[in-house]
């Protein structure tokens, strides 16, 4: 088994199969789009276990609190991590998480974005470790996500063969 399949699987985390948009919307990209040695992510957002969209829903701040968006940015990584498993075949080829960019739906006045993302970081870290788990990180808040989604979080990470 791979490293970072182990390291799932001891954690008892499972990652969910491609999202399953609400009725009668059309994705019309690619969640992770592979060029050379780059594989770019689209936009997650935390998912069931049966790739359906996760609750709670919401904004920070108002319906939701700082831990609550935490384990919506860990779903988060969770579904990311699954889209790069189906496109890549095998996490243990990341050879390095360059870029993550958080975005976190906030009510007015709240300012822990960061705390918030940090729940997607935590457990890239833990997974990967400190060298190839490594990521210059954005966390902004936004007015409004997809389908009132709490958080959602693109990235870009470096492949190798």
């Amino acid at each position: 088994m791979a490293l970072i399949a182990q390291r799932l699987a001891s954690l008892g985390l499972v990652l969910p199969p491609p999202a399953i948009p609400p009725a009668g919307v059309i994705l019309p990209f690619q969640f992770v789009r592979v060029v050379g040695r780059r594989a770019l992510i689209s936009g997650h957002g935390p998912l069931n276990a049966d790739g359906t969209i996760a609750a709670p829903l919401g904004k920070l701040g108002r319906e939701l609190n700082v831990e609550q968006g935490c384990a919506a940015a860990r779903l988060t990584a969770l579904a990311m991590l699954g889209s790069l498993q189906r496109a890549l075949g095998d996490l243990d080829r990341i050879t390095a998480w360059t870029r993550v960019f958080g975005m976190v739906a906030s009510a007015p006045g709240f300012d822990r974005q960061p705390a918030v993302i940090n729940g997607f970081s935590d457990l890239i870290l833990e997974l990967f470790g400190p060298d190839i788990g490594a990521h210059a990180r954005s966390a902004v808040g936004m007015a409004e996500l997809p389908f009132n989604i709490p958080v959602e979080i693109e990235g870009e990470v470096e492949i190798g063969a």
